[in-house]
């Protein structure tokens, strides 16, 4: 065995690893097993999937972030590189720092150009072949030599490796023996074989105590069952199919009924989204706690119904986890490009609440009080992530079961209409805030019944193209929409003394604008940093805009679309916003922030 040479100072627990490999050879295992066993020994760790959805074969590449000081953005920099494509071999060395390591599979006969990096081929095939694995799963397996051979170089904790594949294979021993063998077997090559010891190492240490690891959706779809959810129709598109899988998934462990052992709500898969949403309307028009997740395209299939749910005033929740465009490959990248089309989907003057969590906790949290909005608005809502959030693993905090009792709205029963004193009409306003009293069918009193209408209607739901009655009830639905800005999440508030600029952003930008913000900061640059939880804004976003003399808002989009509602809504401080657009179907990082702002501040 040669002997090993350390040429740099160890960097520990601080540097990204990109892998790259072809979409459907099974790297998926062997790329959240690293993550994962990072994750057990207590390293802070994020990682980011971009692949192009259902084109088998098409480069696909994964990156885990490992951040002692638990910076979760996708890093700029990329330290270590595991080539396993051809067809990306170039641009995958090229992408790698100066110093940095290259791992590749060796039957990959490219010219490698770079003298500043360290270079490692890995017998890809034979080492596979000498494991026994059998002929049909060697292509699948063989993404586990990089795992052994990145396990030597970082010092991986060989355990951790076991007890992330018994949580992926679901305690299956054979499949578990199977992969470890190979990486047990790669680990010792390489130690026979790479002669520089890495300047690179994962060591234990305690930053992920108190955390889980969960996607969006999951946790969305979870938010959803403890919320009460009753139904569920939904129709597969990438990246949203996700969540009503997890809700399937679940089903049988938090709502089957212990006594019949049936389930008590019911999931189906429609045959497209114009039927996945006229059932949810159906269902939350006949009193259901009811929600659907689509992505772009299929909202654009849905936007009629939703202006029938708006204008019939039926509550039920939409789950919209963006992406680039439609159709697939490029597409499928994540994206914060729906915000315009989500929030006036419809109609004629419609505009709609939207939850921006921004956290797979907030998911979970905002799973159930979406839900709660929408009875008590008895209106469409609405809840933004995007495929970073939705599809890839986060680390977060455990769930929390929900605080608040179930929220119903104004419903009536029997007992309720029997003690009225005043005559009860579907859409008439009694109080004064914009929102009706409802009934449901299976209320039995002679007085529950109403004509189901959409646009044109009375207070009482009869039939009306009385410019005047429509005038009214148009005033009436906006009056209920201002009542929203009150109810809606409020935002978070970061400050530091000294700051006259402030940044407002959203959703899984949060990370590298937080840590954008730590940057600027040790650049001399004080920020005021706003998390924006909902729309419509209210008086804590008007304050922070008026209070600060510029506010850069940052988005993953082109045209800057929640700087120009916030511009619409606060016209006489419009000139103080700044739009920062990044929209390359890749997460944002840090240094685009840091470098964005400074661009501009140092004019």
């Amino acid at each position: 065995m040669a002997e090993k040479k350390s040429v740099l100072e160890p960097v520990v627990n601080d540097f990204s690893i990109t892998v790259g490999t072809v979409n459907g050879s099974g790297s998926q295992t062997a790329n959240l097993t690293l993550m994962r066993a990072f994750f057990k020994m207590g390293i802070p760790i994020s990682g980011k999937n971009i692949f192009p959805s259902n084109i088998q074969g098409l480069p696909t590449w994964y990156t885990i972030r490992v951040s002692k000081d638990r910076y979760l953005a996708r890093s700029e920099t990329t330290e270590i590189m595991v080539a396993m494509n051809p067809a990306s071999f170039a641009n995958d060395l090229d992408k790698l720092v100066p110093g940095g390591i290259f791992l590749y599979a060796d039957h990959i006969k490219e010219e490698i150009n770079r003298a500043d990096v360290v270079v490692y081929p890995m017998p890809v095939k034979e080492l596979v072949r000498e494991s026994g694995a059998p002929r049909s799963l060697r292509d699948y397996v063989a993404n586990m030599v990089y795992v052994g051979a990145l396990t030597h170089l970082l010092g991986i904790e060989v355990e951790k490796l076991q007890e992330a594949l018994d949580f992926h294979f679901g305690g299956k021993q054979k499949p578990v023996e199977l992969n470890m063998k190979i990486i047990k077997k790669s680990i010792e090559w390489a130690a026979e074989n790479f002669d520089q010891a890495s300047p690179y190492r994962a060591e234990q240490m305690d930053g992920t105590d108190g955390y889980i690891l969960a996607t969006g959706n999951t946790a969305g779809a979870l938010g959803s069952i403890y919320g009460g959810l009753q139904f569920t129709a939904w129709y597969p598109i990438t990246p949203a199919t996700g969540m009503p899988e997890a809700i399937t998934k679940y089903r049988p462990f938090l709502q089957e009924d212990p006594e019949t052992k049936k389930y008590k709500f019911s999931v189906v898969q429609a045959e497209d989204e114009l039927a996945a949403v006229g059932m949810i309307i159906g269902a939350g028009w006949a009193g259901l706690r009811t929600v659907t997740a689509t992505s772009g395209p299929g909202m654009s299939l849905m936007s009629e119904y939703v202006g029938l749910a708006y204008y019939a005033e039926i509550p039920i929740v939409i789950w919209n986890v963006q992406r680039m465009g439609p159709s697939t490959g490029l597409p499928t990248r994540t994206s914060q490009g729906d915000i315009n089309q989500t929030y006036y989907l419809g109609q004629g003057d419609t505009k709609h609440p939207i939850f921006f969590p921004g956290s797979v906790t907030e998911c979970f949290e905002f799973g159930w009080k979406a839900m709660d909005l929408a009875e008590q608005l008895q209106a469409p809502v609405f809840v933004l992530i995007d495929l970073d959030m939705g599809m890839n693993q986060w680390m977060t905090e455990p769930f929390q079961y929900p605080d608040t009792p179930i929220k119903r709205g104004k419903i009536l029963w029997e007992d309720d209409l029997d003690n009225l004193d005043w005559e009860w009409g579907r859409y008439l306003d009694n109080d004064g805030d914009g929102i009706p009293y409802r009934t449901v069918p299976g209320n039995e009193h002679p007085k529950s019944a109403y004509f189901t209408r959409g646009t044109g209607h009375d207070e009482y739901a009869n039939y009306s193209e009385d410019p005047e009655t429509w005038a009214a009830n148009l005033a009436r639905l906006n009056k209920k929409f201002e009542l929203t800005r009150t109810m809606v999440p409020k935002p978070e508030i970061h400050s530091r003394d000294g700051a006259e600029i402030g940044v407002i952003a959203f959703g899984s930008t949060d990370p590298a604008v937080s840590e954008a913000c730590d940057y600027l900061e040790a650049d001399g640059v004080a920020v005021d940093y706003l998390r924006l939880r909902a729309l419509p804004i209210n008086e804590d976003v008007v304050d922070f805009i008026r209070s600060h003399k510029r506010v850069y808002v940052v988005e993953m989009n082109r045209d800057g679309q929640l700087c120009q509602i916030i511009a619409l809504e606060m016209l006489d401080q419009a000139t103080k916003l700044i739009s920062l657009t990044y929209n390359t179907g890749l997460q944002l990082t840090a240094a685009w922030v840091q470098n964005a702002i400074l661009g501009k501040e140092m004019k």
